[in-house]
């Protein structure tokens, strides 16, 4: 395993980190099962391990927590707090009155006294960006979390971010964590310029597309996996875009076979290629999952292969924009704003 800084924090973190979404029932992941990835994937070098309050319902982060015990101090823990929501209007967001109650929440479920990263899951476009970084902040100087950052956010929400924290003397978002695949690169034009300017550390989620790049989707056969249980539409191959998909997973697949590799290891070693990227994380549910995934450690594309990649997909675009996972501004979300 290869460690890299984490943007500006001095923090080395391994190219593969471990991302916790799957621990818990709604994977059907019990505790020991949980143990036994995390433990699988410490053993294997990984040192970062990122969770959210919003997965399992803080299931994930109790399960992780646990699974780490004595070996927590070893790892770079984060995780993320925004998403949840409810009959409480009070729940979720990232207001001041909100983020004191979730990290609070989120280190009794974790079993710690900090969290090494804590990152808002989606801007909050009702709370100024000003009242989150100074809550933020203030949890840093009181030693609860070590640093914080951004998740998801589109590229001018970070650089408003990096003022804000500069005009009002606050600490700022030092990361960003964002869907990056070989179907979804548009954030190569945007969000990974902007992090490299701020020297912000970049950690990727969804490295497989959903599972696209995972090699279980073939053409004439239908898709039968946890994500295209809860997405059908994406998965419909009877769509168009669906088809141009696998046209190019046809040329994918022709460049694994060349490699000796699976897809999946394409996909992650695809990811970890660029130099923006600190961390990919996998989502591994099953100890069959963690040890494919973990072949990606050691597999380095030299330009010839992304140049073959580049081909299939143009650099800076995504396959289908409609699968980018983005928050869209107010103006674009409610048609009264832009309309009149």
């Amino acid at each position: 395993m290869q460690y890299r800084i984490l943007g500006g924090t001095g923090m080395k973190v391994s190219e593969l980190g471990f991302g916790a979404m799957n621990l818990c029932s709604w994977s059907n992941v019990d505790q020991a099962t949980a143990d036994t990835l995390v433990g699988g994937a410490l053993d294997a070098g990984i040192n970062l391990f990122d969770t959210a309050d919003l997965y399992g319902f803080g299931e994930s982060e109790i399960m992780l927590g646990k699974a780490l015990g004595s070996r927590r101090d070893d790892v770079v823990l984060t995780s993320k707090f925004r998403n949840l929501s409810g009959e409480n209007p009070l729940v979720g967001g990232a207001s001041r009155r909100y983020v004191r109650k979730a990290v609070e929440d989120s280190l009794r479920r974790l079993g710690t006294d900090h969290i090494d990263l804590y990152q808002v899951h989606r801007p909050d476009w009702d709370t100024d960006l000003e009242e989150t970084l100074s809550a933020l902040t203030d949890l840093q100087r009181e030693g609860k979390i070590v640093n914080f950052g951004s998740s998801t956010f589109p590229a001018h929400t970070i650089v408003e971010g990096q003022w804000v924290a500069k005009e009002r003397g606050l600490s700022r978002f030092t990361t960003e964590q964002v869907a990056y695949s070989i179907f979804q690169r548009a954030v190569e034009a945007d969000v990974f310029p902007v992090a490299q300017k701020y020297n912000m550390g970049v950690l990727v989620w969804s490295p497989l597309a959903n599972g696209w790049l995972a090699g279980t989707v073939k053409r004439g056969q239908d898709v039968n996996t946890p994500r295209a249980n809860l997405a059908s539409a994406e998965f419909d191959l009877s769509i168009p875009v669906a088809q141009h998909k696998l046209d190019i997973l046809d040329g994918l697949h022709e460049i694994a076979a060349d490699l000796g590799v699976s897809l999946a290891e394409l996909g992650l070693a695809f990811s970890k290629a660029h130099p923006a990227v600190s961390s990919v994380l996998i989502g591994p549910r099953t100890p069959e999952h963690l040890e494919q995934n973990l072949k990606a450690a050691d597999l380095t594309l030299d330009d010839a292969t992304l140049d073959r990649i580049d081909a299939l997909v143009a650099p800076g675009t995504d396959t289908a924009p409609e699968d980018r996972y983005e928050v869209p501004v107010p103006p674009l979300a409610d048609p009264r704003l832009r309309r009149r």
